[in-house]
């Protein structure tokens, strides 16, 4: 795991334009924030970790940041990983790095939210495996019939 750089923007688009359950709105939100990030180095808002392979290749990237009027709670705002290496680890490894530098920052807590759509299934069991536990669900929240599904995980006590 390493920081995100300039370099990394163009195999980001590539990892978001193959994940079929992100959007063409999703997608441009997600990367709205990685232009942040690399944009303005002054921002505190968002960061963002990013996963390689041993060839150096992006295999996929997480955004993150300070929830606002907090302390200590962060939002996960964007996980991806490319899916030729869904399954093996990644977007576990990106949340276990994330965490950890969290705990460091004296982060007590972090939010996910996420979709109660079917094509979010594996999303929602991933988050759960890796202790994620469901805080709330609000109804038709993104539209009739589509809830927000919100996720926490406590980094301490």
């Amino acid at each position: 795991m390493r920081e995100l750089t300039r370099s990394d923007r163009s195999s980001i688009v590539k990892i978001l334009s193959n994940i079929e359950s992100f959007h063409a709105d999703d997608r441009a939100v997600a990367l709205e924030l990685i232009d942040i990030i690399l944009n303005d180095p002054n921002q505190k808002d968002y960061a963002a970790l990013v996963a390689e392979d041993e060839a150096g290749q992006v295999t996929g990237y997480i955004c993150f940041g300070p929830t606002p009027l907090t302390e200590g709670t962060y939002d996960i705002y964007w996980i991806g990983v490319d899916p030729t290496f869904a399954g093996k680890g990644v977007g576990s490894q990106l949340l276990a790095s994330t965490e950890d530098r969290l705990r460091q920052q004296n982060g007590r807590m972090i939010i996910i939210e996420t979709s109660s759509s079917p094509e979010y299934d594996l999303t929602r069991r991933f988050y759960e495996k890796n202790g994620y536990i469901l805080a709330e669900r609000i109804k038709d929240f993104f539209k009739e019939g589509e809830d927000r599904v919100t996720f926490i995980k406590r980094l301490r006590g």
